[in-house]
């Protein structure tokens, strides 16, 4: 979906700010912070308020990533879902699936992690309680919200077997504006509001899992929690430390090919053509074997150092014409900063989706919580380190980020929605916010390009060189620079959804907060006080 409305500016505040991708989970959030939580709080009030507004992008059936940045340390959690007992690549594959299926199936089905995260990020750091967290999120799911225009739009391109899996959804969803009750939602948050994860996996959504799955799932599979808190992956580049989540997440890419971008001559304008082919060049030579290397076990730190070693595979002088892995993809990416409760600076880069669209096009029975799709991560190559088997992860797109300078001090809070593309699109926001300076307004709202296959999420499977998207927006000159050296290049409208929905939050001068979101949401807001 794209838009035509021009770009909003950074915002910025004294003591807290919040950028989702709707303006009512970003009101969620701010409201969160006023009632004398922290960052950490008003993450998850956005989230859940996400959840209920924008299920074609996100939910309570999807997996979570986040970063927390407090007292000058970054913490990580990853609270993406494992495969279920049930779950086999050899029974997949007696049924004749190459691939395990995209939609309408429970095989793409993975345990969801988002809840677990959400107890997990609130039992270290979280000062409200889940009750007070939760209740606009409740309140939304209760009472109802405007359908948005993405919402509508989404709803009106299931096709026939969608609307009956989704038909909570698509009974209420005709065009914009709409309003919507998400019952089974409110419950379920209701639930865990009293009861923490047991009121959702071992309470009425866990019962309905278990008989949708059919032997798919497990009781085992939800009493276990899929939260953990990890190491940052961490590595220098464009003058700071970022931070992503390693292995299964994809986000070493952002970290591999920032840094080889890094020791690029990078021109000092980013509209020369010149800029975006050494950032895609940088990024296919990051990501040209993340399809073999790239799984639950894979440590990141020897991923980053295999692609240090790749400088020279960057030629200046014309595009390599490497296959990669590319594909849009559908998921909501949020960020708050403020204080902590010791005065610090306290900030949140999270990250949570149902994969692709609305997920598996099935939904939980019983609340009508709709599913993600994430076991598409998997192979079913026998042998391959990314089969598909019970208890593993799946390799991931989600990856959130996080810069900070060397003594450890915030510098920002950065990440984005786009499937495959997530990468590449955290490579220029970076590369415009700490190599050129550029404020977060100009970084966020700059044309950007991506790199496309053939269809959406085609880890497994793609074959040819990536099509170059360039935005509609972007400088007049890339696209027909980027053919001169070889690209593959094409041309779309302005604001353009494909190029994901990214937001970021600086820490200013004089502990200011800077923040912008992203235009191409529709409805996406930053807002503080």
């Amino acid at each position: 979906m794209s838009i035509v409305n021009p770009p909003p500016r950074s915002v910025r505040a004294p003591d807290h700010l919040v950028a989702s991708a709707d303006h009512l989970a970003t009101s969620a959030g701010v409201a969160t912070f006023a009632r004398g939580g922290n960052a950490l709080d008003a993450a998850i009030a956005v989230n859940a308020a996400m959840a209920v507004v924008g299920p074609h992008l996100c939910g309570l059936g999807g997996d979570l990533f986040a970063l927390v940045h407090v007292e000058g340390e970054v913490h990580a959690l990853n609270a993406s879902g494992r495969a279920p007992a049930g779950a086999s690549a050899e029974r997949l594959r007696s049924a004749g699936y190459a691939q395990v299926p995209f939609r309408h199936h429970v095989g793409s089905v993975t345990i969801p992690g988002c809840v677990d995260g959400w107890a997990a990020l609130h039992e270290r750091f979280g000062t409200l309680p889940l009750s007070t967290i939760l209740a606009p999120a409740i309140a939304l799911a209760t009472h109802g919200f405007p359908a948005s225009g993405p919402l509508a739009a989404s709803v009106a391109a299931l096709d026939e077997q969608g609307r009956v899996g989704l038909d909570d959804l698509a009974s209420q969803v005709g065009r914009r504006g709409d309003r919507v009750r998400r019952e089974g939602v409110a419950r379920a948050l209701g639930a865990i509001a009293d009861h923490g994860r047991e009121g959702f996996y071992t309470g009425e959504f866990g019962d309905g899992l278990l008989r949708l799955g059919d032997g798919w799932f497990e009781p085992s599979d939800l009493e276990r929690s899929h939260a953990d808190w990890v190491e940052p992956l961490t590595a220098p580049a464009f003058g700071v430390d970022l931070h992503t989540i390693g292995p299964n997440s994809q986000g070493y890419l952002t970290l591999g090919a920032s840094g080889l971008a890094s020791r690029l001559d990078l021109p000092t304008n980013p509209d020369d053509p010149m800029w975006a082919h050494l950032l895609i060049e940088a990024s296919v030579a990051a990501g040209r074997d993340r399809p073999a290397v790239l799984h639950e076990g894979a440590d990141g730190d020897a991923l980053l150092g295999a692609i240090g070693g790749r400088l020279g595979e960057v030629d200046a002088r014309a595009a390599s014409g490497a296959v990669m892995a590319s594909g849009d993809g559908d998921t909501t990416y949020l960020c708050t900063a403020g204080r902590s409760g010791r005065g610090g600076p306290m900030a949140v880069s999270l990250i949570q989706s149902n994969a692709s669209g609305f997920g598996s096009h099935l939904s939980e029975p019983s609340t009508g919580i709709n599913l993600h799709n994430r076991g598409i991560g998997f192979s079913l190559v026998a042998g391959h380190p990314a089969e598909m088997a019970p208890g593993s992860r799946p390799p991931h797109t989600l990856s959130p980020a996080l810069a900070t300078r060397d003594d450890g001090d915030l510098v920002a809070v950065l990440g984005t929605m786009g499937g495959d593309a997530q990468p590449q699109i955290l490579l220029q926001v970076a590369a415009r916010l700490f190599h050129h300076r550029e404020s977060a307004g100009r970084a966020i709202t700059a044309g950007r390009w991506a790199l496309r296959g053939t269809t959406g999420f085609d880890t497994w499977s793609e074959t040819s060189a990536p099509t170059v998207m360039v935005e509609g927006q972007a400088s007049e000159s890339w696209a027909d620079g980027l053919r001169d050296l070889g690209h593959h290049v094409e041309r779309t409208p302005t604001w353009d959804s494909m190029f994901g929905h990214a937001h970021a939050i600086v820490r200013g001068r004089d502990e200011i907060w800077i923040g912008c979101s992203d235009p191409r949401t529709v409805v996406g807001s930053c807002a503080g006080g």
